[in-house]
């Protein structure tokens, strides 16, 4: 069978180190709550391969490449019927969900080697799907990787550490080095893993919640009695004299609520 080598697109580095690749897909934690796992961009199947010898789970793939979506169907029968050949940010994720026996949307894990100039993208989506995206594994650029994973007080902390963690217990697992790739990108990769815990629901107006975060970072030279004057700051708290990277989850919330009551 002649073999089709997909196009590099959307800012795509495909993965070409196996250790690599079955380490990533080692981290999806098999005890939980879940049956099925989607891929994001598996391109030729290089993590593809390894989650098809999970029994635990059925394995899904989104693709927006053709040449890619046909080189899954020739080498990847088992794929037959579950490959999304669209955009991950355009899809309904609901609709891999289904629903368990009582009704209840049924949880799933996303898995993937993220391209560069989407990644951001792909975790505001999650964050949308947050009920039911229980876990996320994936590798992408490492500076991005680190941001998600920093905690407060850290340069590399930002909107997307804030906004995640609220909602994920988020860990930098390894390093991957460009010649892991075909092509190699410029910078190093990292691998993070996201795994959904117990807060359904915040304790603010999250829409506030996120604007408040999301302004704060705008600024984030200026302190938050500064940075927040767009949203029409109009209240005297100990943490406006602080800048938006000291500022915790908690104390995000602590501040959106005050927020919303002074308004």
């Amino acid at each position: 069978m002649q073999k089709v080598r997909p196009k590099k697109h959307l800012g795509q580095h495909f993965l070409k180190d196996m250790n690599a690749a079955e380490r990533i897909v080692n981290l999806l934690s098999l005890h939980r709550n879940y049956t099925k796992v989607l891929e994001i961009g598996p391109g030729m199947g290089v993590l593809t391969q390894f989650l098809l010898k999970k029994t635990n789970y059925k394995t899904f793939v989104v693709e927006i490449d053709g040449e890619s979506v046909v080189y899954l169907n020739e080498h990847f029968p088992e794929l037959t019927g579950r490959i999304f050949s669209e955009d991950f940010l355009k899809m309904d994720l609901s609709r891999l969900s289904g629903l368990h026996e009582e009704g209840n949307p049924e949880p799933f894990a996303i898995i993937g080697n993220f391209p560069y100039n989407i990644s951001s993208q792909i975790f505001f989506k999650v964050l949308d799907y947050k009920d039911i995206v229980v876990e996320v594994v994936c590798m992408l650029q490492k500076e991005v990787a680190k941001r998600i994973a920093s905690a407060p007080g850290n340069k590399d902390y930002g909107i997307l550490s804030v906004l995640l963690q609220a909602f994920y217990d988020i860990k930098y697992e390894f390093t991957v080095l460009p010649g892991a790739f075909n092509p190699p990108p410029k910078v190093d990769s990292g691998v993070i893993s996201l795994r959904r815990n117990a807060i359904q629901q915040l304790d603010c107006d999250e829409r506030k919640f996120v604007q408040v975060v999301k302004a704060g970072f705008n600024q984030r030279r200026k302190t938050l009695r500064n940075a927040l004057k767009p949203l029409g700051l109009n209240f005297e708290h100990e943490l406006l004299n602080k800048r938006a990277e000291q500022l915790g989850v908690a104390e995000f919330i602590q501040l959106t609520k005050a927020f919303t009551e002074n308004k």
